[in-house]
């Protein structure tokens, strides 16, 4: 990757982390730890990967994208924000009573959100359906789900799994989120869902491992994903939770908490770090 484009990239990113803080602080409330842990990702689908239109997010032929841990809303949020699908003032309104931003995504309510999500599961069950939908109608579009380790711990995971090796979903991308934590502690303590390499080749899916924050690794993985044919992929991504918020990072007490204004302060001073270098 040419190093201009992943300058940019990583200042998109640093933006999305910015916004994921803007709007938990505002909310008092919110899911920051694994919202920071994919704003990479998400920077690289939104201005790289998906065939979608700001003008026309209800596009036809657009990409869909799916966000399976639908707690991790914030960094959906400042994501379409950033891409122009949302103004970016409407962040700091991040689930207040009239706002469209809620602590879960709306497809009815929010422009550029593809499926409502919040079960854990189900998202990627709907993923899988979309991409059923688009073989069957021979259409171009390909389908991304962000699914969370901890999630990975529902039985429905496995089913959604199977189900879409065997119908030869090759349009389909599934994202696996792996920072190792979830609100009660260390996935590997709380229910060990490990390897997951190991299981998803099982079930028949193409599976790539990658650092989650590495923009050469995201590219190549995805650019892998689209020569695939006949099964679907999963990018086993690791992550760290809470990802350019010193005090965050690697801790699970941040996984559905908002922080107070002292460390608010912290984190946007960490990020505006973090920016400045970028500068």
């Amino acid at each position: 990757m040419e190093q201009s484009k992943k300058l940019t990239l990583e200042r998109i990113a640093n933006n999305i982390r910015i916004n994921i803080i803007e709007g938990v602080y505002s909310a008092g409330c919110g899911h920051p730890g694994g919202s920071l842990s994919i704003a990479d990702i998400m920077a690289y689908l939104y201005f790289e990967e998906m065939n979608i239109d700001p003008k026309n997010p209800k596009m036809e032929e657009r990409d869909r994208f799916v966000l399976s841990k639908g707690h991790t809303a914030p960094a959906l949020y400042a994501t379409l924000a950033e891409r122009g699908l949302i103004p970016m003032e409407d962040i700091k309104t991040l689930r207040k009573t009239s706002s469209y931003l809620q602590g879960h995504p709306d497809m009815k309510g929010t422009p550029g959100v593809d499926m409502t999500t919040g079960s854990l599961g189900l998202g990627f069950s709907a993923s899988c359906g979309m991409a059923l939908s688009g073989k069957l109608d021979n259409k171009s579009y390909r389908v991304y789900t962000v699914l969370g380790d901890g999630e990975s711990e529902e039985g429905q995971v496995w089913e959604a799994a199977m189900f879409a090796a065997h119908y030869k979903l090759d349009n389909l991308v599934a994202i696996l989120d792996w920072n190792g934590l979830q609100i009660d502690g260390p996935i590997t303590e709380v229910m060990n869902p490990t390897p997951h390499n190991e299981k998803f080749r099982a079930f028949g899916w193409h599976v790539i491992s990658i650092d989650a924050h590495d923009f050469d690794a995201i590219e190549s993985a995805l650019a892998e994903a689209r020569e695939v044919k006949g099964k679907p992929t999963v990018i086993i991504a690791k992550s760290t939770k809470g990802k350019g918020v010193s005090y965050m990072e690697n801790a699970c007490e941040w996984h559905g908490q908002a922080p107070k204004e002292d460390l608010y302060k912290v984190a946007i001073a960490d990020l505006q770090k973090i920016a400045e270098a970028l500068n």
